[in-house]
């Protein structure tokens, strides 16, 4: 690709694609609802818990992390489905390793939940 240089234009215009890879994976990608009514959930107890700064720090770049790994995940099965419709033993390793990645993103996020929301919960009880 030639370098023609730096341009607010084409700046701009890479946003826009960004928002919509954003937008396709929230309208399109079923494993991202998931991600997105338990990023919504947790948001809302965020709300009714009082979440201090430091615990709102936590929980969003726990759910950015996931809902970015689920976008990497979701672009590789897309490019491997394209350049390989057929069966292909190394396109299903490819696919498993980058599914693999959102479900420790996805543990990793719900450790910090459990660490947040547990001590506060039991604070109920």
């Amino acid at each position: 690709m030639k370098n023609t240089g730096f341009s607010f234009g084409k700046r701009l215009q890479s946003f826009k694609y960004a928002f919509n890879g954003i937008r396709l994976l929230i309208t399109k990608e079923h494993n991202a609802w998931i991600h997105c009514f338990a990023a919504i959930c947790v948001i809302a107890a965020g709300f009714c818990f009082g979440l201090s700064q430091t615990e709102w720090i936590a929980v969003s770049i726990a759910i950015g992390a996931v809902l970015a790994a689920e976008a990497f995940n979701s672009a590789i099965e897309a490019l491997a489905d394209h350049v390989s419709p057929e069966y292909n033993e190394a396109i299903k390793r490819t696919k498993d390793l980058a599914a693999g990645a959102v479900l420790l993103i996805a543990i990793a996020a719900a450790t910090v939940g459990c660490i947040i929301f547990i001590p506060k919960i039991m604070e109920l009880v």
